[in-house]
């Protein structure tokens, strides 16, 4: 089993920036990938930034340059550092894990933090 603590959401002016955290404890024998989603009102859930092993990141088009994502893997926690954000980026942000618990992959959800950016 897979517990996953966020934390770092909020409200912020546009151009104001935030750090989201994510971190990740149980049964966990290893980490295939972190990332963070997120979902404004009204729409799907969408992929926001993810770092797999070895270090690759992938952005979404809409927050390149300007979110930065990032992982402690000593103390499994992702990081998702966001600058210059706009109201367009307010949504609740999920974090994600892609582990493997004995031997079984799963994909975990955190339990959302809300990202409010006003104008």
């Amino acid at each position: 089993q897979v517990q996953l603590v966020e934390s770092g959401g909020g409200l912020v002016q546009a151009g104001g920036s935030l750090r989201l955290s994510c971190a990740a404890s149980g049964s966990i024998f290893s980490i295939n990938a972190m990332g963070w989603y997120r979902q404004a009102p009204g729409k799907q859930r969408e992929l926001v930034a993810l770092i797999i092993n070895g270090g690759t990141t992938n952005y979404a088009d809409s927050v390149k340059g300007r979110f930065t994502i990032s992982r402690d893997n000593a103390k499994n926690t992702v990081y998702l550092q966001m600058n210059s954000l706009k109201p367009e980026d307010t949504a609740v942000y999920y974090c994600y894990v892609d582990v493997y618990v004995q031997m079984i992959r799963s994909g975990n959800w955190g339990q959302g933090a809300q990202v409010t950016v006003s104008s």
